[in-house]
């Protein structure tokens, strides 16, 4: 199993940093976070180490969702989102994969997201479509 010794959520895998733990498998872990934006947001974590989603193996990527979906539902949240990051555009801050279930309570709590849509020509879509179907791991 891939680890790093200088990761902090390979630290809370360990048990050398303390986690207000919520679910664990053999595969992944869900706390609550440290610096949450609603009550209730959490972080699912694979214990295999893998900076970005596509790094970490499927059997690993599998035991997450219904990690989070049992997280999800102890929020009581109506509304809420799953959030996972890659790289610092996209905003990951912790360079191991990690899932965020975060509880939208009101307009103002919980994430905040802008969402820049496009609306290119069909003939674009075609294109990218054609080149996303050429790359798709078989």
């Amino acid at each position: 199993m891939s680890h790093d010794a200088n990761c902090i959520f390979c630290k809370i895998v360990d048990g050398k940093i303390p986690s207000l733990k919520l679910v664990e498998t053999e595969k992944s872990l869900a706390f609550v976070d440290i610096g949450p934006c609603a009550p209730g947001h959490s972080l699912i974590i694979p214990k295999y180490h893998a900076a970005k989603m596509h790094e970490l193996p499927d059997d690993s990527l599998a035991d997450i969702l219904p990690v989070a979906k049992k997280v999800a539902i102890a929020t009581g949240a109506a509304e809420y989102n799953v959030l996972q990051n890659n790289g610092r555009l996209a905003h990951q801050v912790v360079d191991h994969v990690h899932f965020h279930v975060i509880p939208k309570p009101s307009q103002e709590k919980g994430l905040v997201v802008g969402w820049p849509s496009t609306q290119p020509p069909k003939e674009e879509l075609q294109k990218v479509h054609e080149k996303l179907m050429s790359q798709l791991p078989k």
